[in-house]
């Protein structure tokens, strides 16, 4: 008897708990005023999107910056962006129908992580600890702070989540969910090396350098593919605007929760942009080492990674929270063997 068939009427049971309670939770914010969004970041894909239906390029505007100061730039991959045309041009055209349609969909990325993380722990045999990690997934602040202001949080994390889920079984799918997933926003970006090592040590020492290189066009091909139109028509434009993350001014940390190269930089005015972010890459770059010298696993590789990004990143938002939040718990159990391979191995 398979663990989930054992547990199927409580896991049933969960799920209705997961779905009842996080669409209580979402409608919540949906009755929310539609202006009360317009200061956020969903306000401005859907801006972009505009723009694109009226033939304007949206990385166009950051030509006329210094680099460092924000003036809502278009600094994500083409993709939502594209989307939010699409859906504009399906009869969606104000923010506020556009809305409609994005509320549901989000939602329904929330509850997928829930359940993704669910299903993990219940396959390990973890049903209670699997119901307190993905009603944390579900209720925490961080969460909840993403269906407040609609970012593209759940999208992004979802089909990351399942791409290293499915990265040991099906990896060249797993490779295309890491692409959409940095397609729609691209913080996952810095476990691009994880991918890499884990297609290196993977592959036969004959087809080793084809597997890396199919793999890296795999993974590039849904952000490149979206970005080729823009590069041809502008290409500065567009590079300077997907750049401008890593050499704006560090003004968005939490109060009294500044990051290192923050605190430096007011003695050190030359610790600033790409500069600032040398310790962070240094400490990456030893997760990527231990990841390919170690008995490191990709669950745990990938959530220090986007710990060392949340905790010494000079720029801050509330948003960054929920990434980690949402890799620990499988990084807390992964290496606990499926029953089914511990029977076997008695």
């Amino acid at each position: 008897m398979s663990i989930l068939h054992k547990w199927d009427k409580k896991f049933l049971f969960i799920l209705l708990f997961i779905l009842s309670t996080g669409l209580l939770i979402h409608i919540n914010f949906w009755l929310r005023p539609t202006d009360s969004l317009r200061h956020q970041d969903i306000y401005y894909v859907w801006l972009e999107g505009k723009r694109i239906i009226n033939l304007e390029n949206p990385y166009a505007r950051v030509l006329a910056s210094d680099m460092r100061n924000n003036d809502k730039y278009a600094t994500y991959f083409p993709l939502v962006y594209l989307l939010s045309a699409l859906f504009q041009k399906l009869g969606f055209t104000s923010f506020r129908d556009w809305l409609y349609l994005w509320r549901p969909l989000s939602f329904a990325f929330h509850i997928g992580i829930a359940v993704l993380t669910l299903r993990y722990f219940i396959l390990r045999g973890l049903l209670i600890l699997g119901f307190v990690a993905s009603t944390i997934i579900l209720l925490s602040r961080w969460s909840i702070y993403i269906i407040n202001v609609q970012h593209l949080e759940f999208a992004a994390i979802f089909f990351l989540l399942l791409s290293l889920l499915l990265l040991k079984e099906k990896t060249k799918l797993a490779l295309l969910l890491f692409s959409v997933s940095l397609g729609i926003k691209q913080i996952a970006v810095f476990l691009l090396p994880l991918y890499l090592i884990y297609l290196f040590k993977k592959s036969d020492t004959s087809t080793r350098v084809k597997d890396i290189v199919i793999g890296f066009l795999l993974i590039l091909s849904i952000p490149f593919l979206t970005s080729l139109p823009f590069i041809i028509i502008n290409a500065e434009g567009y590079f300077k605007s997907i750049l401008f993350s890593a050499t704006r001014l560090a003004d968005s940390h939490i109060i009294n929760a500044p990051s290192i190269d923050v605190i430096l930089s007011n003695k050190f005015t030359w610790i600033i942009g790409l500069r600032a972010k040398l310790l962070m890459l240094f400490l990456m770059g030893m997760v990527y080492l231990s990841f390919l010298k170690e008995k490191s696993s990709i669950f745990l590789s990938s959530t220090i990674t986007m710990m060392i990004f949340l905790y010494f990143n000079s720029v801050l938002f509330l948003q960054y929270f929920l990434w980690v939040l949402c890799l620990v718990p499988f990084a807390l159990v992964e290496l606990i063997a499926l029953p089914s391979l511990r029977t076997s191995e008695k």
